[in-house]
């Protein structure tokens, strides 16, 4: 019974999903879903990459959390448009919630949309929100072991960025590892290594969403 249930809140979310990315399909915005686990630095990297890509492109932000709009108020100093999505302890955003949160954003003037999902390397990977492209962040604090132990949210991503890699020298990261797991979990997958505080990899990761909006 509890299979059966599980199928029909993902049939559903499938469907609410393909009716999103039909209409971002019309109106020609590339959507990214921005995942990572809680203290990877997604925000921030957020912060980064629209002061990298906001004036070349137009750009808007949902922000999922828990709780709080503390994560929208940081992207709204950026003159960005942004909604906040609060779970009140939902682990993830899903399909119907973004198609909510759109209408409150201009999707006329909006080339690329970037949802920042909740916090959380397993719940988010389930639930297609009808993005184009998945991407994850794995903070380097968290252990070289993240792709094995949470294969789907790797697998389902185009790209993985390797953050805050500017603190390699103080952990036991193995870099090589990480890229061997990441590569056999997903043959194509990106790879950037990325550091907010030392601007590393941050103009490779905004050239890779340029040109996701250049192909749409």
């Amino acid at each position: 019974m509890e299979i059966k249930v599980m199928k029909n809140i993902l049939g559903e979310n499938d469907k609410i999903a393909a009716e999103n990315r039909k209409m971002f399909r019309e109106k020609k915005i590339v959507v990214v879903n921005l995942m990572g686990s809680p203290g990877s630095g997604k925000t921030s990297l957020l912060e980064k990459t629209l002061s990298k890509i906001a004036e070349k492109i137009n750009v808007a932000v949902i922000e999922g959390d828990l709780f709080t709009a503390r994560d929208a108020e940081r992207i709204e100093r950026h003159k960005i448009p942004v909604v906040q999505i609060n779970t009140s302890g939902g682990c993830h955003l899903d399909a119907a919630m973004v198609r909510r949160a759109a209408e409150s954003i201009n999707l006329d003037e909006t080339d690329l949309l970037i949802v920042e999902n909740v916090g959380n390397l397993v719940c988010p990977a389930e639930f297609d929100v009808g993005e184009n492209f998945k991407a994850v962040v794995l903070s380097i604090t968290e252990g070289d072991d993240k792709p094995m132990k949470y294969p789907l949210i790797f697998k389902e991503s185009a790209i993985t960025l390797l953050n805050k890699i500017d603190l390699l020298p103080f952990t036991n990261f193995d870099v090589a590892a990480a890229r061997e797991d990441l590569t056999t979990l997903h043959p194509n997958i990106e790879i950037i290594e990325t550091s907010c505080t030392k601007n590393i990899g941050l103009d490779a990761w905004a050239d890779w969403l340029l040109k996701k909006v250049e192909v749409i």
